[in-house]
């Protein structure tokens, strides 16, 4: 891989131990994957934050760190709501190691507002074409997909590299060859909000770490191609796609319809539904964004729980600025009590291990919690995960009242005996 001459002298330690190892990082990456030069970053989105995934090691590491990010960069979610972290369980000694990440992060000039859906803030746009380094999984989908920016998806120790240098190394994503659809997805089934989750759930599975253009019968919104990709990084490795009249490179390119071709249908969809917690066990944890909501799923959610009381635990997951940007929603929210959480999710906090069965309305959600958290997951649109939050007491009280109402018409001679209705 070709440096410059500043770059050789990065690399030969002249501008300090930190900068060198960065580009050590980078050029190691490079060498891989036949980068032929170091290009420059508009951002970096830098994994690698909740001491849940990282621990000591990662802590250590990050401390013994110098110096200042060149360009605008921002933290993937944390561990706990850096601010009200107590009011999901969280233990005093892991919340003082989350601080000690976040303070050597912002050590370096990057903006602690941890969140995965950085391209919801303002002040910190990105643009077609726009060549970054972000590390989130569906950051990185969103960015390639939606946005046309350009991304690979960067480990923690790249991202932040890259972020220090202002560079990375021009391989995968960032080259036009490599963005072209290499299998085609037809999906034979009209689609609501929450199909989306369900089919990015499906199709990750399908296509693994390929490009797939996607033939839909429905133009989905921003949120929904949010889900999809989502659902589709989690489930399978997918980093860009590519929807048929609607994202801007399937809109601006003419791509050769690619020669492998997968038929989706309404019943693989279903199954997504259909999966429950076992031994009968109704969720005990309902939790909503992942990715984080945005203004508009808020606002839903809001409307949702308006003037009504939650009997179930439920948090409602989201970037801080957007929480402040709305206090309305929050109050309502919040007044129903549902928590609202910031800086984090229910994939990398430690609170959501104290459950067994948890009800999502993410795909992406649905894939990671099973092996991130151990707890069983089921899926469901918002709607049906606030109605879950709502009348799970309910249903509970009238199954045990409707229980109790049988045993009391049983014989007598029948109860005695042990009997079963």
């Amino acid at each position: 891989m070709h440096l410059t001459k500043e770059e050789e002298r990065i690399l030969n330690g002249e501008a300090g131990e930190t900068l060198r190892k960065a580009l050590e990082i980078l050029t190691a990456l490079g060498d891989i994957y036949g980068a032929d030069r170091l290009i420059p970053i508009k951002s970096a989105q830098i994994a690698g934050v909740s001491y849940k995934t990282i621990g000591d090691a990662g802590l250590e590491w990050i401390s013994d760190l110098e110096g200042k990010v060149k360009v605008p960069s921002i933290l993937n979610p944390a561990g706990m709501d850096l601010e009200r972290w107590d009011r999901l369980d969280i233990s005093p000694d892991f919340a003082e190691k989350q601080k000690e990440i976040v303070k050597a992060y912002k050590k370096l000039g990057v903006s602690c507002e941890c969140t995965c859906t950085p391209y919801t803030l303002e002040g910190f746009s990105v643009s077609y074409g726009d060549h970054l380094a972000w590390s989130e999984s569906s950051a990185v989908s969103y960015a390639n997909s939606v946005l046309g920016a350009r991304t690979n998806r960067e480990g923690g120790p790249s991202a932040l590299s890259a972020a220090l240098l202002g560079k990375t190394a021009n391989y995968g994503f960032h080259l036009d060859e490599n963005r072209v659809p290499t299998v085609s997805i037809t999906v034979e089934c009209s689609l609501n909000r929450s199909d989306y989750g369900a089919l990015g759930y499906v199709a990750g599975k399908l296509v693994g770490s390929r490009v797939p253009l996607l033939h839909l019968q429905n133009t989905p919104k921003t949120d929904e191609l949010k889900a999809l990709g989502a659902a589709m990084a989690a489930s399978g490795a997918v980093a860009l796609y590519h929807v048929e009249g609607v994202t801007p490179d399937a809109c601006r390119q003419d791509f050769e319809p690619p020669e492998e071709k997968i038929i989706i249908e309404k019943s693989q969809l279903d199954e997504v539904y259909e999966r429950h917690c076992g031994a009968g066990r109704e969720p005990e944890l309902i939790t909503v964004g992942c990715p984080h909501c945005s203004a508009a799923e808020l606002k839903e959610a809001a409307g949702l729980l308006k003037g009504k009381t939650v009997s179930k635990e439920i948090w409602v997951f989201t970037s801080r600025e957007l929480a402040n940007r709305f206090p309305e929603y929050m109050e309502t929210i919040e007044k129903s009590g549902a928590k609202v959480v910031c800086d984090t999710c229910m994939v990398v906090s430690p609170a959501t291990n104290r459950y067994s069965c948890v009800m999502v309305n993410s795909g992406k959600a649905f894939a990671y919690v099973p092996g991130m958290c151990g707890a069983e997951t089921v899926f469901g649109s918002m709607e049906a995960c606030i109605e879950e939050a709502l009348g799970g007491k309910e249903r509970k009280e009238k199954k045990e009242m409707e229980e109790e109402k049988w045993e009391n018409k049983r014989p007598e001679k029948e109860k005695k005996e042990g009997g079963s209705h």
